[in-house]
């Protein structure tokens, strides 16, 4: 019997300090395929020399780019991966050993999150961080919903178990820089939240402040990680309450027709 071929995919844009290390990560699999979206350094220049497909466009929505590259694929199996993301040989060998013999249609992976060099396990959620992400899908199986941020999932089969071993994901270099995330998160919310055409309330916000935070620093166990473990709650609180005021006090700033 074929082994499935396992296409790895990688969307990003101005990535040139991180891709490199990232593909060397991938080389266990069978195709890479890199979406570049209106990139304008040498992102597109290292992903052909680590032997990359390299698909080159302009999209305004975060779901409508990794659609394409998901459509770009031609692997059995797709693991979609993040430039600031990176595969250790433990998970490259279990995704092979997965998808060999799994009846599902995607998996979730676990990630292991660090600030800088600092390993963060606890407290993330609330759209501003996560312990699992569904990256590990059958050709078809998996299609993007039509936001900046965040955008929903459709799914075609089943899920299967959860791999174990996790994704290496640096996702924020600092505390200025996940203050500088979520200053770019909650403005593309507030795009969504315009084009949709409903913005909430400032009360329903308060609450969802509230009840993010908290979820995240005790549900969670964010208070395990320290002061780090607040930060993240807090930004989990901010983030929608954020998008709300600048959709709400800046329409003119944030609506998706904006110059």
């Amino acid at each position: 019997m074929t082994a499935p071929r396992l296409s790895a995919l990688v969307v990003a844009r101005n990535e040139e300090a991180r891709l490199a290390a990232c593909l060397d990560t991938l080389r266990f699999a069978d195709e890479l395929v890199v979406v570049l979206d209106r990139s304008t350094d040498r992102s597109g220049e290292i992903a052909r020399a680590s032997g990359a497909r390299v698909v080159e466009g302009a999209w305004e929505l975060e779901g409508a780019r990794r659609n394409a590259g998901l459509d770009a694929c031609t692997g059995d199996w797709v693991l979609e991966v993040d430039a600031d993301e990176r595969i250790p040989a433990s998970l490259g060998e279990e995704i092979r050993r997965v998808i060999a013999t799994s009846p599902h249609a995607w998996h979730e992976i676990p990630v292991d999150n660090f600030i800088g060099e600092r390993l963060v396990r606890h407290g993330w959620g609330g759209s501003f961080g996560t312990s699992a992400v569904p990256r590990l899908s059958r050709k078809g199986a998996k299609r993007w919903g039509m936001q900046r941020v965040h955008p929903s999932l459709a799914w075609t089969g089943t899920k299967g178990p959860r791999l174990t071993q996790a994704i290496q994901h640096y996702v924020d270099r600092d505390i200025s820089d996940v203050l500088r995330r979520l200053d770019r998160y909650s403005s593309a919310k507030a795009a969504d939240l315009l084009a949709a055409g409903e913005i909430g309330t400032l009360p329903g916000n308060l609450r969802r402040f509230v009840s993010r935070t908290v979820k995240c620093y005790v549900s969670r166990k964010g208070y395990r990680e320290g002061g780090w473990g607040l930060l993240i709650a807090l930004c989990a609180g901010l983030y929608p309450l954020l998008a709300h005021l600048k959709a709400r006090l800046e329409p003119e700033r944030h609506r998706p027709d904006a110059s």
